[in-house]
């Protein structure tokens, strides 16, 4: 049986209720609000602008505890006075590494020193005012000042203030995401830095980090800021449902980084190119793996092979050749430190047919061995090719393409790399081999075009955030490589033209020679260096030493000083290659004709000297 009331009994009802003076109450609707009472108001404002009003509420909080203390515990001061000198001495003191954690202000001495004095004044009031009240004189007119002194810095605080600017933008993020949609999205947490502020989202069900940086525009324009100033980075727990928002109010990378120096010593370390935005190092291996440097002209790419050949020069274990068909105007500075520079395309196909001749006899030798990996040390060192406009490499020489695509495929267990700096590099460009494809590590500057980002960093990457078109500055850079899958922007150390020719000129003399098994290698090829491979080498005196290269490599040995020639000295005394000079070197050593100094040093024994 139904007992809903029909129609009829429900009009008898309202006729009835109105009869005895009832009246109805007015129903809203879901766009109307309730009028604000003045006490509402007062509330709100009061919560908007607590941070502002923090030092006035401490006062008046300060001055209540005060009077409640003097009137029930009067002799309490003393306590008061040992719990304010303890607190103070806690907070100027270094902090330990879990209170840093737990308080990061503790970290700023700046801000840990305006704790102490603002605790001491506090305190110090707080006791005298607890001894004698809080309406005795002078302490009103004290507690006015002490709130306007320790209330300034407070209020001046830039740090302060952008932490108010940016939890009053987040409280409205709920509508920014709904007006950007990324609807159901919430702000976990926020933390204001020194370059602009960061903030960790969780995401809603079947939102990911892919749908926020398809947003980043709509983002940059819902939160207020410039272009190009919002970055999304995954947390550090992976979630899928998490990300983490970082704005920049100040561009870290505005002005160009000065070199600090070789990062390493080792190729078995990684090597430091430059700053990301966070300030953490840009650190990449570069041991058995090949890179690729790629971007516009002017976009820094030239400034970035300065870093890695900086410090490379500086590693004990890596033997440096370099090919640049611009006549050397790129590597030429770094010749000292390079054992092989090929400017024509001739001596291009030359070294790059050496450098397959040295990954077959290192793979044999590992085999012979029972080995897998050539294992880099100052005695049997690394070879890294550099390749500056590879795209040049591909239209002038053609046939020495064939060795380049060898060593991408083959190099790397025997630690024989290719670092290749282009403009576009498209499968022509790279020649129509496996060369791009074998490319571990791609370092990609500003480019001009959007389609370039997917040829330098791979196929996709452009529509996963990775937007090199949108590097505003020369030696600015994205790095795609196993340790760097996420979209962080870097810039590339300044290295100036004195500082290469000082870093050129440093450890010229401390690099290291090639293994006698490369150095044999080689010599099957030596039509372009002269390297003629002898069983000995030959006897000379001062007198007959004649203008051969082998004369003038004993005169400059026999008259060298006490400490002796360098092995860059002996390569201008001869103009002979450096596998050449320690060829013969090892020779002269072995029927001790010679003597080795010091590192890198030489000079001919005295009693061979007439």
């Amino acid at each position: 049986m139904n007992d809903r009331p029909n129609r009829r009994q429900l009009r008898r009802h309202a006729r009835r209720l109105h009869h005895d003076g009832f009246q109805p109450m007015m129903v809203l609707n879901s766009g109307d609000q309730l009028p604000e009472t003045p006490a509402t108001a007062i509330v709100r404002a009061i919560w908007r602008y607590r941070s502002e009003l923090a030092p006035i509420a401490v006062a008046i909080v300060t001055a209540i505890t005060a009077a409640t203390l003097h009137h029930a515990h009067e002799g309490a001061w003393p306590w008061l006075a040992i719990a304010t000198v303890a607190t103070t001495a806690l907070l100027a003191a270094p902090p330990p590494a879990w209170a840093k954690k737990a308080w990061p202000i503790l970290d700023r001495p700046a801000e840990r020193i305006y704790a102490a004095t603002a605790t001491t004044a506090i305190g110090g009031w707080l006791t005298a005012a607890t001894a004698i009240g809080p309406a005795t004189a002078p302490m009103p007119i004290v507690a006015v000042a002490l709130t306007a002194t320790t209330g300034i810095p407070w209020w001046a605080s830039h740090r302060r203030r952008s932490k108010v600017r940016v939890d009053r933008l987040l409280e409205s993020w709920p509508d920014i995401a709904h007006a950007v949609g990324l609807t159901g999205s919430q702000v976990m947490s926020a933390l204001v830095d020194v370059w602009g502020w960061r903030a960790r989202l969780r995401l809603a069900r079947g939102q990911t980090i892919n749908d926020v940086m398809t947003k980043l525009p709509a983002i940059e324009s819902g939160i207020g800021t410039f272009r190009g100033a919002v970055r999304v980075y995954p947390t550090p727990d992976d979630l899928a449902n998490r990300c983490e928002l970082r704005v920049l109010d100040i561009d870290p990378h505005a002005d160009a980084i000065d070199w600090p120096g070789p990062s390493t010593t080792t190729i078995n370390e990684p090597i430091d190119l430059g700053p990301f935005e966070d300030a953490a190092p840009c650190r990449v291996r570069f041991l058995r793996r090949h890179v690729l440097f790629g971007g516009a002209t002017g976009a820094g790419k030239s400034g970035g092979l300065n870093v890695l050949m900086g410090n490379l020069a500086a590693c004990e274990d890596v033997v440096i050749w370099g090919i640049d068909l611009k006549k050397g105007m790129e590597l030429g500075p770094w010749a000292p430190c390079i054992d092989r520079l090929a400017t024509t395309p001739d001596e291009a196909r030359s070294l790059l047919q050496g450098a397959v001749n040295i990954l077959e006899a290192r793979a044999a030798l590992l085999a012979e061995r029972g080995q897998r990996t050539w294992e880099p040390s100052p005695d049997m060192p690394a070879l890294v090719i550099v390749i500056d406009e590879y795209a040049e490499l591909a239209d002038d020489a053609p046939e020495a393409i064939k060795h380049a695509d060898s060593i991408a495929r083959r190099g790397r267990a025997v630690a024989v790399n290719l670092v290749a700096a282009t403009q576009r590099p498209t499968q022509k460009a790279m020649g129509h081999g496996a060369v791009r494809s074998q490319m571990d590590v791609r370092i990609s500057f500003r480019v001009r075009e959007r389609k370039d980002v997917d040829l330098i960093l791979g196929q996709g990457m452009l529509n996963a955030g990775w937007h090199a078109h949108t590097l505003n500055a020369p030696g600015k850079f994205l790095i795609a490589s196993a340790e760097h899958d996420t979209p962080k922007r870097a810039r590339a150390y300044l290295i100036t033209d004195q500082a290469v020719a000082d870093t050129a000129a440093r450890f010229a003399e401390f690099r290291p020679p090639l293994d006698t098994t490369s150095i044999q290698a080689i010599t099957q090829d030596h039509s372009s260096e002269r390297i003629v491979a002898t069983p000995e080498a030959p006897r000379v005196s001062v007198d007959d030493a004649g203008t051969s290269p082998d004369g003038l490599l004993w005169a400059a040995l026999s008259f060298a000083p006490e400490e002796g020639a360098t092995v860059p000295d002996l390569m201008t005394a001869t103009r002979m290659s450096r596998p050449w000079i320690y060829l013969r070197l090892r020779d002269l050593a072995a029927q001790r004709q010679v003597t080795q100094v010091s590192r890198g040093r030489w000079r001919a024994i005295s009693d061979n000297v007439p």
